[in-house]
């Protein structure tokens, strides 16, 4: 497994305690305002809403503001922001393939906010499809380990779709074909296995292996990136052992 993955797992765990929060807060407030904006304000008829809304609850999202969110998507509230999506596509060091996905309300601020945090952390912007070929988009359901075994998992989802499961050490990964999330979340629900997250995602074909410096120098960017406000997700394709990520910290 990349070590994004592992990496991006253990952020996703950090999140409650994260200095940052108020700023992730707001990227899930706004993937739920999307949504609702797309598909209606009921989750049991739009299940991008319903994962949508489960991602902020898990990240601690006050309820209120999740209800806010719907409302300002759905139209119920006048006061919702136009959002455009756009992906960025570049290089980091080590020619480490890098997807930017935004959400924003001002195309040129968000281009000027991910050229500069690439070029300032040793990236370069790339022309459109040159980097995207080198990605899927795929399902990726994680949920804790508990008592589960791989069996356990495989048993509960093989007929929703899945197509793989991986062992991120204290999380079970599940991946299927991005159409395929939601019917293999709605698979552990009804096995009454719990989950973290239920996204669809961005899956590299090759893997660029990195030591210490060049793992710190990626992650350094990345992070760069998320710090903005219009950036709603960062794939790459950099793998790392355990051992450097964790001398990376």
């Amino acid at each position: 497994m990349s070590g994004h993955s592992k990496w991006a797992t253990t952020k996703h765990k950090k999140a409650v305690i994260d200095a940052r929060r108020g700023k992730m807060f707001a990227k899930l407030i706004k993937n739920i305002e999307v949504a609702a904006r797309t598909g209606g304000g009921d989750p049991d008829a739009n299940p991008t809403l319903y994962d949508a809304i489960q991602k902020a609850k898990k990240t601690s999202v006050p309820n209120d503001n999740i209800e806010r969110a719907v409302k300002r998507g759905s139209g119920a509230d006048a006061n919702a922001a136009e959002y455009q999506a756009i992906t960025y596509e570049g290089y980091g060091p080590n020619g480490v393939a890098v997807l930017i996905e935004c959400l924003t309300d001002n195309k040129n601020r968000a281009a000027t906010e991910v050229r500069t945090a690439m070029t300032r952390n040793g990236g370069t912007m790339a022309d459109p499809n040159s980097v995207a070929y080198l990605f899927t988009r795929k399902g990726v359901v994680l949920l804790p380990k508990d008592d589960l075994s791989e069996d356990d998992v495989l048993m509960a989802v093989l007929d929703a779709g899945a197509e793989e499961v991986h062992d991120l050490g204290e999380s079970w990964e599940v991946v299927s074909e991005a159409t395929d999330v939601v019917a293999v979340r709605k698979a552990l629900q009804a096995n009454g296995i719990d989950y973290d997250s239920a996204d669809q995602t961005f899956i590299p074909s090759m893997n660029v292996e990195l030591d210490v410096e060049g793992a710190r120098k990626i992650v350094r960017l990345i992070e760069a990136l998320e710090d903005s406000d219009d950036v709603q997700n960062v794939w790459s394709n950099f793998e790392a052992s355990d051992e450097v990520m964790a001398e990376v910290g």
